[in-house]
């Protein structure tokens, strides 16, 4: 592919330029087939005689640049005609913005002075039998665009008024062909649409547009404008607590729309760029527009939806609602943190603990494909993983918890789809990370030393710490042991000789159990339980359970301990425990945020504190999925849907509810590679009725009782 194309670019030095491109060429024979092939160092918006190609957005997507770079493949044959026009508009996108926004590390400067390019391949076949390549070359022509500045945090500059093109050859340069391979991850597409709910006068004057859900894209708008006229749109996700607009929390990024109209009706929307916003602030705009002027226009890696829960307590069909809309945000080509501050990376500590619920909710076995492959070539020469895929903080320390990511993603991916190619594709890279593990520590069989994010955002934290109080070094060796785990059991499933992987992890656990005799935190006992490290797994549930009474049936747990919480509780024996602190609606719990009005998942169980004020402006995302990973508890545990390891991809499900008065009722549907699950439950008086629909053999366990069911639809009491 692209033998004959040629990569191009404008002949000016600014890279904030964002270029149109053009070719113009006459048909004179009829078309039988016409597919065009298309990539770019930046984000391209193709357009074939003023239709645009394709549903793609922000194409050609993210991934280690340095290393590969995708093209994607559209059929464009009702478009072609007699005399076509091809145009492609190029920008900055994740190529060349200025990410992360909080240093200025020469990596980051190197990657800002990137200049974009595009390269075009169309393939024509005629009815006569005979064939054409129009490909991007020196016969291409280019121009300054409407589009005046566009890039990943700050926005765009868009003017609709703009006529002056001044066409040039376009110029032609030794890009980096060698790195193209066609797309691998989802197509990243306008998703859904959202009406704006109201327009609001906040107490400072300013007009707010409210859409009533948080959302990851752009927005949309409608008006009657003058030539010339000067309209901005600034992002928010929340109101202060006096009403007024508040986007301190996105820190440098703008976030912002600059349009200058052209003169009568029009609609618009931003083309390569998205925001992450509940509220928009309108400058500019005539007083009479009205709610109905404005949509804001989702966007997201297109994912099919295979996983649905809903109950008997609104709050809790709210949180698994914030939980979805979080993941659709945030699941942009790559699993990032946030997407509305000036951060939005691919990190790689919250992707590993929301990974399983990701699988649940939607089928993101080709999303994390392509990513896992990236995290495998950013790791650096020692096997160390990057904090975020790609990397684009170089000098950032390998974590524990993070760098697992390498390890639990892919075991995840296999268990929930079933298929090995992912651990085909990992396993080096797993093996690798394990191995720099035991490379770099201070102790054979523990990892001690290093510098680690601990349990990130824990609430047993010493004062002005970002960390819990969990001992880095009992983290980073628990995840030792699980990531020299799953080494050996994907090992297994591959067929490869792991006995060397499978002393080690015994060296470990003894080791493990010598050093750490207690557990100081919930996070700590949380692993080492959960992680099968605990010396007397019953002693240790006890004391977990203990500690949690006494913290006033509330959680401490951050990124790390929060993920296996609830599954640990459950395990143990501690179901009432569990719901206990699922259904807990005081500050820190997961329905708290919804008494303050939260449509997303929060970065900080206390975004916004009880008196109103918020966390802090520093590092305040309310669109961060981590903590969503609950969900993965309500599948499992609450509606009991679950597989042996055995039987990945879910061939044979073990269907095992467990119902709590105080939830009513439950229905959880699980859409997986073997067919459909919907278990269901609901207390009536006394009892408990249990409807279970499967489509694959299954073993269902209601009480003491198991029964050995095939594809069906079944009803049992107790």
């Amino acid at each position: 592919m692209f033998e004959k194309a040629q990569w191009i670019c404008n002949s000016l030095e600014s890279v904030d330029v964002c270029p149109v491109f053009r070719k113009v060429f006459p048909l004179g024979k009829t078309i039988e087939k016409a597919i065009l092939y298309a990539s770019a160092l930046g984000v391209y918006d193709l357009s074939l005689n003023g239709e645009k190609v394709g549903r793609q957005v922000l194409a050609p997507g993210w991934t280690c640049y340095d290393r590969r770079i995708q093209y994607q493949k559209y059929d464009v044959t009702r478009l072609v005609k007699t005399d076509n026009t091809l145009e492609a508009i190029v920008a900055k996108g994740w190529y060349s913005s200025p990410m992360p926004g909080w240093e200025n590390s020469e990596d980051k400067i190197a990657r800002m002075r990137r200049h974009t390019g595009l390269i075009v391949q169309l393939d024509i076949s005629f009815a006569d039998g005979t064939d054409l390549s129009l490909v991007s070359d020196s016969t291409w022509i280019w121009s300054e665009s409407p589009l005046r500045f566009a890039e990943i945090y700050d926005g765009e500059v868009y003017d609709a008024s703009f006529s002056s093109y001044d066409w040039k050859p376009a110029a032609v340069f030794d890009g980096p062909t060698e790195l193209l391979f066609s797309q691998e991850g989802e197509d990243i597409c306008e998703v859904g649409w959202v009406a704006a709910r109201e327009i609001i006068v906040t107490p400072e004057g300013e007009r707010v547009v409210d859409f009533g859900q948080n959302v990851t894209g752009y927005f949309e708008f409608t008006v009657d404008a003058e030539e010339k006229a000067r309209l901005r749109v600034t992002c928010a996700e929340t109101l202060d607590s006096k009403g007024n607009f508040y986007n301190g929390n996105y820190r440098s990024a703008k976030a912002e729309l600059v349009y200058i109209a052209k003169k009568g009706r029009q609609t618009f929307h931003p083309i390569l760029t998205y925001y992450g916003f509940r509220y928009i602030r309108i400058e500019g705009f005539d007083p009479s527009c009205r709610a109905e002027d404005f949509t804001a226009i989702v966007v997201s890696s297109d994912l099919k939806r295979t996983g649905s829960i809903s109950c008997g307590v609104p709050d809790v069909d709210r949180l698994f609602s914030n939980v979805i809309w979080g993941q659709i945000g945030n699941f942009l080509d790559v699993p990032t943190d946030c997407p509305q501050r000036d951060e939005r990376l691919g990190w790689t500590g919250d992707a590993q603990v929301f990974c399983k619920a990701a699988t649940y909710n939607f089928d993101t076995e080709r999303f994390f494909i392509k990513w896992l492959k990236d995290l495998a070539l950013s790791q650096r020469p020692d096997g160390a993983v990057a904090q975020v895929v790609p990397d684009y903080l170089p000098g950032g320390e390998p974590s524990a918890a993070w760098g697992d990511a390498a390890t639990i993603c892919p075991w995840q991916v296999f268990q929930t789809y079933g298929d090995r190619t992912v651990l085909e594709n990992q396993f080096p890279s797993m093996c690798r990370w394990v191995d720099y593990i035991a490379s770099t520590t201070k102790r054979k069989n523990l990892w001690i030393g290093g510098t680690h994010f601990g349990d990130w955002l824990g609430l047993d934290a010493s004062e002005g710490s970002y960390k819990g109080a969990s001992r880095d070094d009992f983290i980073a060796s628990a995840f030792y042991a699980h990531s020299v785990r799953l080494v050996v059991k994907a090992g297994k499933v591959l067929g490869k000789d792991v006995s060397g992987y499978e002393r080690l992890y015994g060296g470990i656990v003894k080791a493990f159990r010598e050093e750490f005799k207690e557990c100081l935190t919930q996070t700590e006992y949380v692993l080492a339980i959960g992680f099968d490290l605990a010396a007397d797994r019953k002693k240790a549930a006890s004391e977990l359970a203990a500690m949690i009474a006494r913290d006033g049936l509330s959680m401490k747990t951050g990124f790390v301990g929060t993920a296996y919480l609830l599954h640990v509780l459950s395990d143990c024996g501690y179901d009432d425990l569990a719901y206990t602190l699922l259904f807990r609606r005081e500050y820190p719990s997961w329905l708290y945020p919804i008494t303050k009005g939260a449509t997303t998942i929060w970065e900080h169980w206390d975004g916004i504190k009880p008196d109103g004020s918020f966390w802090s402006a520093s590092m305040n995302s309310f669109n961060h999925y981590a903590y969503g990973s609950v969900v993965d508890w309500i599948y499992e545990k609450a509606a009991g849907i679950g597989h042996s390891e055995d039987c990945p991809g879910f061939s044979k499900a073990l269907i095992k509810p467990h119902p709590d008065k105080r939830l009513g009722w439950l229905s959880a549907t699980l859409e997986t590679r073997n067919g459909r699950i919907v278990s269901s439950w609901e207390c009536i008086g006394t009892g408990v009725r249990y409807d279970i629909s499967v489509e694959m053999p299954a073993e269902v366990t209601i009480g003491e009782k198991v029964y050995e069911v095939g594809p069906g639809t079944y009803v049992f009491w107790s």
